[in-house]
């Protein structure tokens, strides 16, 4: 039976730590076999789990072995395997599944980009250009389309869980419209329309974003009478007037980009129209190993930066905008709520 040491010693946990990559890899490849899909509520032995994914019993028992001293995965004393509050997050019809999330996190080319992370701190810019002679985004469209097809998953999952916390956590009565800016899909206009029986919206986004937003927006969908899609770029225009404009985690690029991006929004706004402006932190947040290892990660691929509150309290302000409150969302997420001067 696998047991699980709670608090190792300081030369234990940085050996764990230090082998992370296979930790990493043991996530990805019980997510890419199936594993989680296939074991059901009943505890399976390796042998039955190794036929239903097509896998060696002997090399199934190290990998289950491996992830079950992290907890995902149980193994109990007669050597079969059960789920876990983890492992079942791996299973492609749970409700919160992280499936896909764990796969963007170990796509292929995030090992290449890792072991470059010094040049990264030294020179301040992002590394996968040196890497694949090509900037992120035309990288994955053109030359990886499985992992852009992983990446707009993961997207899609995120957007589609925390949406229905945005919805839950803001206060519209009094609006009649909301701007969901750079919104991706639009599942967080959606949240907020099925929410807010009287409200109309908008979704800005680039086109080739716009062009798979979610059905209930589309015509024909429940929310299309009330909703518009706007093809664009925030940082270039913002043609859109509302009552409440939201932004929700696209402020994750170079300091220039972020600037250009909410002074277009407080060129857009009337006076006393309200901003949302939704993040990740890199402080004062209960997902700091999280967030921080995306940071990291931002600087390898695209040249970003997750913010710390200060860091986003002093880009809305420069941006003239009014900080009424700062509330957290979920456990990953803080809201800004700000409001342009009269």
């Amino acid at each position: 039976m696998t047991t699980v040491d709670p608090a190792p010693p300081a030369p234990m946990r940085l050996r764990e730590l230090v082998f992370g990559a296979a930790c990493a890899a043991a996530v990805r490849a019980a997510a890419r076999l199936g594993v989680a899909d296939a074991l059901g509520e009943t505890p399976m032995t390796v042998e039955d789990l190794a036929a239903e994914v097509k896998t060696r019993p002997q090399t199934l028992r190290r990998l289950l072995r491996a992830l079950s001293c992290q907890g995902v995965f149980a193994e109990l004393p007669d050597g079969t395997f059960t789920h876990t509050d983890m492992s079942r997050l791996l299973r492609e019809d749970d409700p919160h599944s992280l499936r896909y999330i764990a796969l963007w996190c170990t796509e292929p080319w995030t090992w290449d980009v890792w072991p470059k992370l010094d040049e990264a701190v030294r020179s301040g810019r992002n590394v996968f250009e040196d890497v694949y002679a090509k900037e992120f985004f035309p990288y994955l469209n053109e030359e990886a389309p499985e992992s852009a097809y992983v990446f707009n998953r993961a997207m899609t999952t995120s957007s589609e869980q925390s949406a229905r916390d945005v919805a839950e956590l803001l206060d519209l009565h009094g609006a009649s419209s909301v701007a969901d800016i750079g919104g991706g899909q639009g599942h967080v206009l959606a949240s907020l329309l099925e929410r807010h029986p009287a409200l109309s919206g908008t979704l800005l986004d680039l086109p080739g974003v716009v062009r798979n937003v979610d059905p209930r927006l589309r015509e024909g969908g429940p929310l299309a009478s009330r909703a518009r899609v706007v093809a664009g770029d925030c940082r270039e225009d913002i043609p859109v007037r509302a009552d409440v404009y939201v932004i929700k985690n696209i402020l994750e690029w170079d300091d220039d980009s972020t600037r250009r991006a909410l002074a277009n929004v407080r060129k857009a706004a009337r006076p006393g129209a309200r901003v949302v402006v939704i993040e990740n932190l890199v402080d004062d947040t209960p997902s700091m190993r999280f967030t921080t290892a995306m940071d990291l990660l931002l600087l390898l691929n695209v040249g970003g930066a997750k913010h710390t509150r200060q860091s986003m309290v002093d880009r809305l302000s420069d941006a003239g905008l009014v900080i009424d409150a700062i509330r957290p969302v979920n456990a990953y997420l803080h809201a800004f709520e700000c409001t342009v001067p009269v």
